[in-house]
């Protein structure tokens, strides 16, 4: 038994080389090549420390999860953004990325042991089952859904399109359990969300991993523009609390502001691994002033939009700091049906800025305006970002600064006085800063016709 054990040691040892030297591009082979002895010692050292495991562990483990675990550290170790994904979890992102899923179209949370609804999407399958916001779903097909994780819950939400769920619901006002069957559909997730304020309009981009994003936000452009008649003041795009996604829909989304120039480069880990993308004539905005709001849940490919149009002073950033995110990862399908997210490279404005860890300042600063509970909550509460995430990639070129900025805004919209600020600023009313000198300036500014290009606020570099 013990010399089988041995033997599966080495195949696994085996196993792991081969497999690392076939994944790797052929640019870095060369230098695992210089390598291999130290590799090999250590692939040695990790079989011995597998061995002992599987043969004086208390409980006989798992070799697939041993295996599992081992890529885990390998990869999560990396930085805070790279990862291994199970097969579950690679099938989950990619239905993610599509958009698009079997389920129930209902907007969730856990509370008190229950699902609570918080909106049920309009036309989808829970909605004309008789869903209502407010429900508690108790139970999924009999089974009670106390003690499971919102992931967990969703995942049995979700399914194959045409299968039926029976839900269990506690309603307010009915006495005794509601018993409500569904029939998963093809759910369709709407990143974009936009409406008309007075003459301008307003788009906000929840995230970037859906790959038809760019797609709402031009259907959500030529709403505004028909609604408005064409007469449009201005656009604000609001990317607070975008935690980012796919980077070709960040550079397709600036693109759609941007008649030249560059939109991103990216630079990998050799001096040859760069690139550069360039926008295409066409504006979809058609030149009218664009301001972009920015707070600290501002992310990656959100802050790839802001850089870009930053530089080439296509918008005017208003908010508080981004969060610092500037490194781009790809995702590696596995044999297994999983897949490895690796850190690649690290993206650079346009102008050569890399924000990684320092994140975009706004052109104009401008705080929340917090609820007294919230102001208690949050004054001794640090507001994070990547430069305080644990094994985050270095930024040599700039001064990292620790904390990060508040990402909080509000439901409402008339409370929330950094929309107002910025539809105010469409119209040439500038806001105050915080930064006399600025203000000054900007006061002066502040009877410039709208048409000016001073209208669009101060240049971010």
């Amino acid at each position: 038994m013990r010399k089988k054990e041995l033997a599966l040691g080495a195949f696994l040892i085996a196993l792991v080389v081969t497999g690392g030297f076939l994944f790797m591009p052929l640019v870095q082979r060369e230098s695992a090549q210089a390598t291999s002895p130290e590799i090999y010692k250590n692939l040695e050292l990790f079989g011995v420390v597998l061995e002992r495991v599987r043969a004086e562990y208390v409980e006989k483990p798992d070799d697939a999860k041993l295996i599992e675990n081992a890529i885990k550290g390998l990869v999560n170790g990396l930085d805070p953004h790279s990862a291994y994904l199970t097969p579950k979890e690679f099938q989950d992102e990619q239905a993610d990325t599509r958009g698009e899923f079997g389920g129930l179209g209902i907007d969730v949370m856990m509370e008190d042991g229950a699902i609570k609804v918080i909106a049920p999407l309009d036309n989808m399958p829970a909605d004309r089952a008789g869903v209502l916001a407010g429900d508690a779903i108790t139970a999924l097909d009999g089974q009670t859904v106390k003690g499971l994780s919102m992931d967990a819950a969703v995942d049995r939400m979700r399914g194959a399109v045409g299968s039926p769920v029976t839900l269990t619901i506690q309603r307010k006002g009915a006495t005794n359990p509601i018993t409500v069957k569904v029939i998963r559909d093809i759910i369709k997730i709407n990143p974009v969300q936009y409406s008309v304020e007075g003459d301008a309009g307003w788009i906000k981009v929840k995230s970037f991993e859906n790959e038809h994003t760019t797609e709402y936000l031009q259907k959500a452009v030529e709403d505004i523009k028909r609604t408005l008649d064409g007469k449009v003041s201005g656009y604000v795009l609001d990317l607070r609390n975008n935690p980012g996604g796919l980077l070709d829909q960040a550079i397709d989304l600036s693109d759609a502001f941007l008649d030249k120039g560059s939109i991103v480069v990216t630079r990998g880990r050799n001096a040859e691994d760069i690139e550069r993308t360039t926008a295409k004539p066409g504006d979809i905005a058609d030149g009218k002033p664009v301001i972009v709001l920015l707070n600290g849940g501002s992310a990656s490919a959100s802050e790839v939009v802001a850089g870009a149009l930053q530089d080439h002073k296509r918008a005017t950033l208003l908010g508080t700091r981004s969060f610092g995110k500037g490194s781009v990862q790809t995702l590696i399908p596995l044999a297994n049906k999983g897949a490895i997210r690796v850190t690649t490279a690290r993206y650079f404005t346009p102008s050569g800025r890399s924000i990684q860890a320092t994140g975009i300042e706004p052109d104009y600063v401008v705080e929340p305006e917090l609820p007294p509970e919230l102001k208690l909550q949050l004054a001794s509460v640090p507001f994070e970002s990547e430069a305080q995430l644990r094994g985050h990639l270095k930024n040599a070129a700039a001064t990292e600064e620790g904390g990060g900025s508040i990402s909080y805004v509000p439901k409402e919209k008339e409370k929330d006085n950094q929309l107002q600020a910025a539809l105010a600023l469409l119209h040439g009313q500038l806001p105050q800063t915080g930064n006399k000198a600025m203000d000054s300036l900007d006061q002066a500014r502040a009877t410039t016709p709208a048409s000016s290009p001073l209208a669009n606020g101060p240049s971010g570099g």
